[in-house]
């Protein structure tokens, strides 16, 4: 029994290792699946690989473009930056201290003397000393003298306010304060007013008229600047410095020009362009050469074609003393003056030139000339000119 189940054991286990053979040798053979490719990225077009946010993204990474610049546009140049000057009303009392201190020996002197208890014929002769060397002139300074001389007698005992007062009022009698010194540089009509600047080289000429017409811009006046000193290009190049500063056009030409014609110029393109004043800066004749006086007399002329000169200004340097009076004299033979322009008047106790110019002329002093600033060019105010003179 033992042994027939020990053979029935045997035969199961070889009929189930046959069974197991014949399933590894008959089943389906497995093949391995290609590996899978990744999706392919769908291609962008050239143009908008940069999207419009100006963002590019991947897995890894976030950057940001900067759009393209764009051209740069050309920028106008800023306008040019024209200076306001202040009015002229009241220059003159604005530099009333100024004046005082360079021209108070002359009024400090004279007061001391004519306070001395004995005025003596030497103490009258110095007094006579003290006006001629300030320059007032030998005929004024003997008329004065003689006035002063009256009075004191009238008077007798004097205190320091008597004499001053007989002072003052001698001086103004000299200066003439009933002249009128207006200055005359308002358009009449469709025309402008038109300004003639002449003088010797060297006495402040075209500075003068650059400071004139700073000041009348001051006033609202529209003003245009003739350049025809054609015989020194410099003095045509400050005067156009000048007018960039406040606004006023120039007209010039090349040196060597001829002068009438750039006058003439100055005055037609002031008509055209309707301002208020033209005016005329000439050229700095010797009073020695009677071609060049001639052709000032040619300039005023050739002006006249056009329009009015309302104004032919003599500028003088006040330091020149009695060498400026026979300046004058010539000028006024070459064209009519009609006021005179005393520069440098803050440096020199010379002030009497206002008096003897004025005497021999006939002509008011209308502008006095304080320093080197752009606004030192006053209105000439004989009271507050004589009160300088003798101080407070």
């Amino acid at each position: 029994m033992d042994g027939y189940l020990g053979i029935i054991l045997i035969v199961i286990v070889v009929a189930l290792l046959a069974a197991g053979g014949m399933f590894l040798l008959f089943r389906p053979s497995q093949r391995h699946a290609p590996p899978v490719a990744p999706p392919e990225a769908p291609t962008i077009p050239e143009e908008s690989q940069a999207p419009a946010t100006g963002v590019i993204e991947d897995d890894t990474l976030t950057t940001t473009v900067p759009p393209p610049a764009k051209p740069a546009e050309p920028v106008a140049p800023p306008p040019p930056a024209f200076e306001i000057p202040p009015p002229s009303a009241g220059r003159m009392v604005r530099l009333r201290a100024r004046l005082a201190r360079s021209q108070s020996t002359l009024g400090k002197g004279l007061l001391e003397l004519l306070s001395r208890d004995r005025l003596d014929d030497d103490v009258w002769d110095e007094i006579e000393d003290m006006l001629i060397t300030a320059d007032v002139g030998v005929s004024p300074t003997r008329t004065m003298v003689e006035e002063l001389r009256t009075k004191v007698k009238v008077l007798g005992s004097r205190s320091h306010d008597e004499v001053r007062g007989l002072l003052r009022e001698q001086l103004l009698a000299l200066i003439g304060a009933d002249m009128d010194r207006t200055l005359h540089t308002a358009p009449h009509g469709e025309r402008p007013a038109v300004v003639l600047v002449v003088g010797v080289n060297g006495t402040g000429k075209t500075t003068t008229t650059g400071k004139l017409a700073r000041a009348l811009i001051g006033d609202g006046r529209k003003v245009l600047l003739g350049a025809a000193d054609t015989f020194r290009a410099a003095a045509a190049d400050q005067l156009q410095t000048w007018g960039e500063r406040v606004g006023a056009e120039v007209v010039r030409k090349d040196e060597g020009a001829d002068p009438a014609s750039v006058a003439f110029d100055a005055v037609s393109k002031g008509i055209d362009d309707k301002v208020d004043t033209v005016i005329v800066d000439t050229a700095g004749r010797l009073h020695t050469k009677t071609g060049l006086m001639d052709e000032l007399g040619k300039v005023k002329r050739v002006i006249e074609k056009k329009a009015t000169v309302d104004e032919v200004l003599l500028v003088l340097d006040a330091t020149t003393g009695q060498n400026g009076m026979r300046q004058a004299q010539v000028f006024a033979e070459a064209v009519n003056i009609t006021g005179i322009v005393l520069t440098k008047l803050d440096g020199t106790a010379k002030g009497g030139i206002v008096i003897s110019v004025q005497r021999e002329l006939g002509v008011p002093v209308k502008l006095v000339g304080l320093g080197e600033g752009p606004d030192d060019l006053a209105p000439f105010d004989p009271e507050v000119f004589t009160d300088a003179l003798l101080g407070d």
